[in-house]
């Protein structure tokens, strides 16, 4: 395993500016919608049929974590994902009213992994072959999405290989002469996508399809080196300097991680060396991600994630191959974390996705979560990607909107728009930081300007965790834009959404509130102006299960000078 280090330099004073809309490549956009209409054309069956590959050259190992409970439930006839329930034998595969979280589930072929973690060979074999052989009749001869998508190829081609033991154990020769006719399909399929896909994640998925099949299936040196060549200039689209990606979206960060995972393993499989920037590229994106962890190892909730266990992350980790320190600052990846004692401190500090990079991106600018020990005290809600049987689509716009966050918002307005259509829309451009080492403490501002065109605000943040972690002050300042006219008295809140299992007891003056954690431990929070209401909140975990919670929330009235609020969290036995 390689040990990386990640560079960690003190900000200092920076400015990040939200990436502005440009003209997509119109040729490029057009070129893909055509291929897309051919594909229930005959000219479409002539692109992917060709030689039938009588084997394939190796079985790469999975190494990515199987869930059990799935995969128990797949041996009960059941396919058990974000709380909804699909049968695998009676189920219509071709149903285009499937669940939407089903989806990925069962075109990538991730419930093979699932399979895999709750029976052996001889159990599991004949159940992965009668599903395999089920998906086959419903979609092998009639390309079409969402099944055919380049990133649901891409790690269906993976997965299949990888669990080909379970998946060519029949013997029944049409069947296993579908399966393979099957890989050289996608294959071909992912050579004419991923050249014409326009977005950088589908051309990372569909160049680790191609580089695989060059792998894996025989006469594949040409794929070999069309995969590596379109791989490397498509990660270099997606993924930032820092190892963060374009999105800032955690979820894409740990699914590039995995498949990367799953194509260093393609390669040992064949005794070939990974590729320098394939081992690079995981070597920065690992501490991009452990940069988003508190002191138990869980994920903070950012973009969409729910709350990712400890567990779920040390395994990924570990499939990748690579070990590393999180990493403190990240100005492209847009977070900072700032580990001081048993305290860790996460910040948002850069702008929100470029409209066109994330369907499921948080008004979330300037939000934070802080933790001590195993105790998440302030947290986001989360969830917003995880629509599923708990929730339900409205519920997770919601989710998406400045006021799921601990952060201040004003007018109960987004510090940027969330679209009808799920896209952003105007809010924050630029976010300035500055980020120092000061006596026995770490000191952080940063501001946004989200609010600037409609209120004429500028939303400026300070924060100052104290380097044994027991104590966080922070100020809250709307300030007057110098370029836009301030409007007339506005209403702000304050919010600080709540971990989990924290007894509240508000003082009479509604200025202080003590905290009482599960591990016994109190903490005292004090603000300088306003009242401190509680309030209901919900914190989602990582299987979009909402749980309930609740909330501080302190309401002012900024006038056209602007207007400033002081706290302090403290640790006090």
């Amino acid at each position: 395993m390689s040990e990386v280090t990640a560079n960690e330099k003190d900000a200092g004073s920076s400015l990040v500016i939200r990436p502005q809309s440009g003209m997509q490549g119109l040729i490029a956009r057009a070129s893909l919608m055509l291929y897309q209409l051919s594909w229930r054309t005959p000219l479409h069956k002539m692109r992917i049929s060709g030689k039938l590959p009588l084997k394939l050259l190796a079985a790469p190992t999975d190494p990515l974590a199987g869930d059990e409970a799935r995969g128990t439930a797949i041996r009960m006839d059941q396919f058990h994902v974000m709380g909804m329930d699909f049968s695998t034998t009676n189920g219509d595969f071709a149903d285009p009213a499937v669940p939407p979280a089903f989806l990925d589930y069962i075109h990538r072929f991730d419930w093979l992994r699932d399979l895999g973690a709750a029976a052996n060979r001889v159990e599991g074999a004949p159940l992965a072959v009668a599903i395999a052989d089920k998906w086959l009749a419903a979609h092998a001869d009639k390309p079409r999405k969402p099944a055919w998508d380049i990133a649901n190829s891409a790690w269906r081609f993976v997965n299949m290989a990888a669990w080909s033991p379970y998946l060519l154990s029949s013997n029944d020769l049409i069947y296993r002469s579908k399966i393979l006719n099957h890989f050289a399909r996608t294959a071909r399929h992912l050579e004419q996508s991923s050249i014409r896909a326009t977005q950088p994640w589908d051309r990372v998925a569909g160049w680790v399809g191609v580089t695989a099949a060059g792998l894996l299936l025989p006469e594949g040196k040409a794929r070999i080196v069309m995969g590596e060549h379109g791989l490397d200039a498509a990660l270099r689209e997606l993924v930032f300097g820092d190892g963060g990606v374009i999105t800032r979206a955690p979820l894409q960060l740990i699914e590039l991680i995995a498949l990367l995972s799953m194509l260093r393993q393609c390669y040992l499989a064949r005794d070939e060396a990974v590729p320098a920037f394939i081992t690079e590229t995981l070597g920065r994106s690992v501490p991009a991600l452990l940069g988003l962890s508190h002191a138990d190892g869980g994920l903070a909730a950012w973009q969409g994630s729910g709350h990712i266990s400890a567990a779920r992350i040390e395994a990924l980790i570990e499939a990748s191959g690579v070990r590393a320190r999180p990493l403190r600052q990240a100005l492209d990846w847009g977070y900072q974390r700032v580990a001081a004692g048993q305290g860790v401190l996460l910040v948002d500090a850069g702008p929100p996705p470029h409209a066109k990079q994330a369907l499921t991106g948080c008004a979330s600018t300037l939000a934070f979560e802080f933790s001590f020990g195993r105790q998440r005290i302030f947290i986001n809600c989360g969830g917003a990607s995880l629509v599923g049987a708990n929730i339900p689509a409205p519920l997770a716009r919601g989710l998406r909107t400045t006021a799921a966050h601990s952060t201040l918002c004003l007018d109960d307005s987004n510090s940027t728009a969330l679209l009808a259509n799920g896209q952003l829309g105007r809010g924050v451009i630029e976010v300035g930081l500055e980020r120092r080492d000061i006596e026995n403490a770490t000191r952080i501002e940063a501001s946004h300007d989200g609010y600037a065109r409609a209120y004429g605000f500028t939303h400026s943040r300070l924060l100052i965790v104290r380097s044994d972690g027991m104590e966080l002050r922070g100020e809250d300042t709307l300030l007057p834009h110098e370029k836009f006219k301030v409007r007339e008295e506005v209403q702000a809140h304050l919010r600080f959404h709540l971990g989990p299992d924290i007894e509240l007891l508000l003082a009479e003056d509604a200025r202080s509130i003590v905290m009482r954690m599960d591990d016994g431990s109190n903490w005292s929070f004090v603000v300088t102006a306003g009242k401190i209401a509680v309030d209901d909140s919900i914190w989602v975990d990582e299987h979009g299960r909402p749980n309930p919670t609740r909330q501080l929330i302190i309401e002012m009235q900024a006038p056209k000078g602007g207007m400033s609020i002081g706290w302090q969290l403290k640790f006090i036995g």
